[in-house]
């Protein structure tokens, strides 16, 4: 069973890496209109879930852009030198306690700094995700890790600072795999939910102290779960 998921993992993957060389290639920018999912199927002779599977986690990669009732479309991320390695393995103990700690040293600041600009645009695409997570969290989606990462890239917006948004993207986009192992191992969308939801408040309600505090705290709590988790 292991080695199935194995191979359909590396085949998501490698698919994924092969519709980028594709962009490359036809000099797409952001926001041309992609092939469509069952022409890019046959295009790459697999499966319409395969193919669509490869295609979410270049949208979690803001590489491409699903647009409902529209179809597939180049994102705002196509153009990144920094994107996450498609044959990374699966991340072990030190890996995502690793990831956890870089992320708990940047985030809670990032949060305070938020909570003092309160960017416009940062705001809206923080209300965007949170409402969009909340809906995953209740229909048990299994796609709501990515829209977790966009929560916390939102979080970074909401300081109106472009690099410290790309900081940030540099550590969850390259390690978004991490990302999904520690969600999956966290186990609790619901409480996860309920931080996120106190941290988007102090955020917005202009609470730097709280925010920083919320958001480490947060952090505190998924790298006790997680280390208890591999014991």
């Amino acid at each position: 069973m292991e080695g199935t998921e194995q191979r359909r993992t590396t085949l998501s993957n490698d698919l994924a890496r092969s519709v980028v060389s594709m962009v490359n290639d036809r000099d797409l920018q952001p926001g041309d209109p992609l092939d469509s999912l069952k022409s890019l199927a046959s295009r790459f002779d697999v499966a319409v879930p395969t193919m669509r599977e490869a295609l979410r986690r270049l949208e979690g990669l803001g590489v491409l852009e699903f647009r409902h009732g529209s179809g597939i479309y180049v994102g705002n991320k196509a153009r990144r030198r920094v994107l996450s390695n498609p044959l990374v393995p699966k991340p072990d103990k030190k890996q995502l306690l690793e990831l956890l700690e870089a992320r708990r040293q940047i985030e809670p600041q990032l949060a305070r700094y938020g909570a003092e600009v309160r960017d416009v645009e940062g705001l809206r695409w923080l209300t965007e995700t949170h409402a969009k997570a909340r809906i995953k969290v209740a229909e048990r989606d299994q796609t709501l890790w990515l829209t977790n990462l966009d929560f916390h890239r939102a979080v970074a917006a909401t300081s109106g600072n472009a690099i410290l948004g790309e900081v940030l993207d540099s550590i969850l986009l390259v390690h978004g795999d991490h990302q999904k192992e520690i969600l999956r191992l966290h186990g609790d969308a619901v409480d996860d939910f309920r931080q996120h939801t106190q941290i988007a408040e102090a955020i917005r309600a202009g609470e730097p102290d709280r925010a920083y505090f919320l958001s480490k705290e947060h952090l505190d709590h998924v790298i006790s779960v997680i280390t208890k988790r591999f014991y």
